[in-house]
């Protein structure tokens, strides 16, 4: 009888960890990545998405009985990219340009065991309200922004600019469930099972 593997995480995302725990998934080590995650020239946001989660899952050093998984979460509007902003300015200027739009959240997840790769990708539709100055600012002020792609978190206070989504609202924070285990239980992770 094989012992259990044990899971990695391979984000420093507390989100994707408590939405991992939402799923009864318990964690053995948070150990992400250091990978260059530009984009390249001309790259559409869902091939980027993509290539970032997978390119975090192979830059990653398993044991025999490690799974990983790795994530990226990557907020379009249209052909760009808008990543974790540098400061509360771009913070700003993304806020400015999402609001009164729709704009495409894209979660792509990487699982991990061995050699082989399970990957999956969610988009998901983000309508935000036209935001005030007044808004805006108070975000800035409350610091939620920082290290979320596109500048807000839909689970924090920038909720109460999204009066409407299509797709999936785990997805939008980080991590879509059902694709998370459909991928855990096909790289042979016991979801569901008594631990």
């Amino acid at each position: 009888m094989t012992s259990q593997p044990k899971l990695v995480l391979g984000s420093g995302s507390p989100r994707r960890r408590e939405l991992l725990g939402v799923l009864g998934v318990a964690i053995s080590e948070v150990r992400p990545p250091d990978i260059d995650e530009d984009p390249h020239p001309r790259e559409l946001p869902r091939a980027y998405c993509a290539r970032i989660a997978r390119e975090k899952a192979q830059a990653m050093s398993l044991t025999d009985d490690e799974i990983v998984l790795c994530a990226d979460t990557t907020v379009a509007l249209g052909r760009r990219i808008m990543g974790k902003p540098a400061d509360a300015g771009e913070a700003a200027q993304f806020l400015h340009m999402l609001s009164g739009r729709r704009h495409k959240v894209i979660t792509a997840v990487a699982v991990r065991r061995g050699d082989q790769v399970w990957f999956r990708d969610v988009v998901s539709t983000v309508r935000m309200k036209r935001l005030s100055d007044l808004e805006i600012n108070a975000y800035l002020a409350s610091g939620d922004w920082q290290g979320k792609a596109g500048g807000y978190g839909i689970q924090g206070p920038a909720g109460a600019f999204i009066p409407w989504i299509e797709g999936s609202y785990p997805a939008i924070m980080g991590l879509p469930l059902a694709e998370t285990a459909q991928l855990l239980a096909a790289a042979g992770y016991p979801m569901w099972r008594q631990a």
